[in-house]
């Protein structure tokens, strides 16, 4: 009589920070079995902005981690367009991926998500106001040691704490930033706007300024996001009326843009300067490993940022299944085989995120007219944006079970 293997023991695992990324790790290695804490410095879990697209693979992730997305947004289909309104690309996605996510790009608040992902995890998994100051490892474990004195000790450790990353910094050092020069102004309105398209994501470009629109949902409201993104100095200082320098910047687009910028209340406006980090060759090192911003800080150019952060944590959790997380040699491996094929997709959203910045943004002004003809009259942007998105997103759909 074959007798079958003991399952692997349930490890400890430590999960620094409470964004999307440190929700979908931890709720990845619950389902893996394993005992998890979330150790988050704010009070609270706190939505690093408003404004939300998903891509089908994130709500794939999402469903397969517990999370609820019944009426998660709205379902949009992508197009681009010049000023005129003349469609550069669309993004065509199969219509079986289409049919089963419901659209291509997911229209959505920040706070919803937030809120489903909390409600999946067990109670008292996330300890909050908790400030870790240092991180010490060994092939026993990873200790972390808090700011008021006090330690605690685990197995594996993964930093979701952001484009600043205590984590990473830790393993791999510092390293500056890699400014894009671009700042983005985005809010919402539930206001009925003339002008509108149902279940539509606009990306408009000037020769200097994106002005982009997509319809939303939010707690069973349909009402529509946008942003406007230009070129800025990083180190200037944000604009005293936020709202009035957004509808200075829709003003040259057509409706239903400076009408959705008009409806909006200021208090629902606000600002980001992007900036990102050029990419890891590795993230992780020995008992720790990296997810979301703090392994790929990705530009909102790519929308992709807090969709590659949840893939992130569905992708380690699957990692962790059945992984004796005491054995060192067990936990690198598990990993590495996490990471490996995270690397080169996480690497180029982030890089065709800068390039496209630089093309719509730091053009030359001589530079510029030539630009515009060329996304005007050749089919470059339908095979840029328009047919690898899909192509992309259907392959991380594969990796995915069901």
């Amino acid at each position: 009589m074959t007798v079958p293997p003991s399952p692997a023991p349930r490890g400890r695992v430590a999960v620094l920070g409470a964004g999307p990324a440190g929700m979908a790790a931890a709720l990845g290695a619950i389902k893996a079995g394993h005992d998890v804490v979330v150790y988050e410095r704010y009070r609270e879990a706190r939505p690093a902005g408003n404004i939300l697209n998903l891509w089908p693979p994130p709500l794939k992730a999402l469903r397969s981690l517990g999370v609820d997305t019944v009426d998660l947004g709205a379902p949009t289909d992508s197009e681009f367009r010049n000023l005129r309104g003349k469609v550069r690309a669309q993004v065509k996605l199969d219509e079986d991926v289409k049919r089963e996510f419901g659209g291509g790009f997911i229209g959505l608040l920040r706070p919803e998500l937030y809120e489903r992902m909390l409600a999946a995890l067990p109670a008292g998994v996330i300890r909050f106001g908790q400030q870790v100051a240092r991180i010490e490892q060994d092939d026993r474990a990873v200790t972390l040691h808090f700011a008021d004195g006090s330690t605690a000790e685990h197995d594996v450790l993964v930093g979701a704490d952001g484009i600043d990353s205590l984590v990473r910094r830790t393993l791999w050092g510092d390293a500056p930033k890699r400014e894009h020069r671009l700042h983005i102004f985005g809010g919402f309105t539930f206001a009925d706007v003339p002008g509108t398209e149902p279940d539509k994501c606009i990306v408009g470009h000037s020769r200097t300024t994106q002005g982009s629109w997509t319809s939303i949902r939010n707690k069973g409201r349909s009402g529509h996001q946008w942003w406007v993104l230009t070129a800025t100095d990083p180190d200037a200082p944000a604009p005293a009326d936020l709202k009035a320098a957004a509808t200075a910047l829709a003003a040259e687009f057509p409706a239903p843009l400076p009408g959705l910028v008009a409806a909006t209340d200021p208090q629902s406006v606000q600002r980001w300067v992007l900036r990102d980090r050029p990419a890891l060759t590795q993230w992780s090192k020995g008992r720790a490993t990296l997810v979301g911003d703090a392994a790929h800080p990705t530009s909102p150019y790519a929308a992709y940022g807090a969709g590659m952060s949840i893939e992130d944590g569905y992708f380690l959790g699957r990692a962790l299944r059945g992984v004796d997380l005491t054995d060192p040699l067990a936990v690198s491996r598990a990993l590495q085989t996490y990471e490996d094929p995270r690397k080169p997709h996480t690497a180029k959203q982030v890089q065709t995120a800068y390039v496209l910045g630089k093309v719509f943004h730091h053009a030359p002004a001589p530079l510029r007219p030539v630009r515009d003809f060329v996304l005007d009259r050749t089919p470059f942007m339908q095979k840029v944006v328009g047919d690898s998105n899909p192509r992309e997103i259907n392959k991380q759909l594969a990796l995915m079970e069901d």
